[in-house]
């Protein structure tokens, strides 16, 4: 598809019901082509950009479909760095289907999910991390995950890669020249100081691939598994963290027959909690399902709350069988029901009351810390949240790693100068400098139809 030859256009609002809908249009002669069905106090071709314009809609059989505001935008000042229409109409359904349908036969076809953005990065409006911030930013839900987004879209990430990789490139670009003067037997630059660049960039590497994992917790959230035997207290533990009767409480043991899943925001950062059916060996074949599925629960979580009755023996025998499941550093021990009088015969990590909500607030501190493994990073930190950054900086790493040592066993500049190029394209792969049409394919389809 030659895409500078296509006017595009969808939806670009929530489909359904609304006050307003608009509807995107892009490409050379967009303009031009909402004009013919556009009836307003100016020739929209006469317009200047980013203006507004008030008129009314007709369909090919010049009926009126509705009032409208029409947005200009001339390229390259606009989203896509094309020619653009916003059409603002009345939030139904019926009228944003007629005005696409007559779009559509003014030579316009339908966008392809995330083709607006894929022109924006194909125009050089934005980079290829700040493309895949887009969706990060739409799909936030916490005031975490939208700082996140917001960071990478603002082009954090993008010029702490961007600089590591113009490092490699004068590196190369050297090392190659003197590959040009092999028999005057110049050199350019010293291979001690290469080795130094490539340690400092490896170093850096190294720091942004320690932030993938609190990264990935600011995307995606934290699922958290709430396990204990019957009866411990852990559908009242969720039902007090979501102040609503989400569970069922029973003092009949195994009243939680499936895995009940509920999502909060503690401090801008999500945690999905997942009330387990108490584990225990039992006969009845809807909750031996159950069981099994809290198993499963346990295995996929990234933090395990073991809820203890404090006025119980431990159960160790269920800690063991968690240890099947996860490992330690995910278990969190908690000791509930420190409202009731007891002798304590046993420590755990934290205590309280699912009842009263004492220790909650400890508790939650403690998920934070356990979920962002004591780690923090400021607002103005470079954050890698997805598994394509971060293979690609491991390919990078790797290949600096050959080039060290190549250097180390006196190797020919061509050995260096091809392992400095390929870290240099995993590291280009990142803000779309060296990217495939595989990858533009993946990462966009992704996306919304109208962004």
């Amino acid at each position: 598809m030659n895409f500078e030859d296509d006017i595009i256009v969808a939806l670009a609002t929530p489909a359904g019901i609304g006050a307003i809908s608009v509807i995107r249009v892009s490409g050379t002669g967009s303009i031009s082509a909402v004009g013919k069905i556009f009836n307003g106090k100016h020739d929209l071709l006469r317009c200047s950009t980013h203006t507004i314009h008030y008129g009314k809609i007709f369909d090919e059989n010049k009926e009126m479909i509705d009032d409208v505001l029409i947005s200009i935008f001339k390229k390259p000042n606009s989203y896509t760095g094309e020619e653009s229409v916003e059409i603002s109409t009345h939030g139904s359904s019926l009228i944003v289907q007629k005005i696409i349908q007559t779009l559509l036969k003014e030579n316009i076809r339908l966008a392809e999910p995330g083709e607006f953005t894929k022109r924006a990065f194909l125009n050089g409006r934005i980079d290829l991390a700040q493309a895949e911030a887009v969706a990060d930013l739409i799909n936030s839900r916490t005031e975490a995950s939208f700082r996140g987004a917001r960071n990478q879209l603002d082009g954090l990430l993008s010029k702490k890669v961007e600089g590591l990789r113009n490092k490699l490139v004068t590196a190369s670009s050297l090392i190659e020249l003197e590959l040009d003067f092999a028999e005057e037997d110049l050199e350019f630059v010293s291979k001690n100081e290469v080795i130094k660049l490539i340690d400092e960039i490896i170093f850096e590497i190294d720091q942004l691939l320690e932030t993938y994992k609190f990264g990935k917790i600011l995307r995606d959230g934290v699922n958290v598994a709430i396990v204990g035997k019957p009866n411990v207290g852990k559908s009242s533990l969720l039902n007090y963290i979501l102040k609503e009767s989400r569970a069922i409480v029973s003092h009949i043991p195994g009243t939680t027959r499936d895995v009940i899943r509920e999502e909060v925001s503690i401090d801008g950062v999500l945690f999905r909690l997942f009330d387990t059916a108490g584990i225990r060996n039992s006969y009845d074949e809807i909750e031996k399902e159950g069981v099994s599925r809290s198993q499963q629960a346990v295995k996929d979580a990234d933090i395990v709350i073991f809820l203890n009755d404090i006025t119980e023996k431990f159960s160790m025998d269920l800690y063991n069988k968690l240890l099947q499941l996860t490992t330690k550093d995910r278990i969190l021990i908690v000791l509930n029901k420190i409202d009731l009088n007891f002798t304590e015969t046993f420590s755990g990590d934290i205590k309280i009351s699912a009842l009263s909500g004492a220790g909650i607030s400890e508790l939650f501190n403690l998920l934070k810390e356990k979920a962002a493994s004591n780690n923090s990073y400021s607002e103005k930190t470079a954050i890698i949240s997805s598994v394509r950054h971060y293979d690609a900086l491991l390919n990078a790493r790797k290949q600096l790693k050959n080039a060290r040592r190549s250097i180390e066993n006196k190797m020919s500049g061509e050995f260096i100068s091809t392992d400095l190029r390929s870290a240099e394209d995993s590291l280009g792969e990142i803000i779309g400098i060296v990217s495939s049409d595989d990858i533009l394919n993946s990462i966009f389809a992704k996306f919304c139809i109208g962004k």
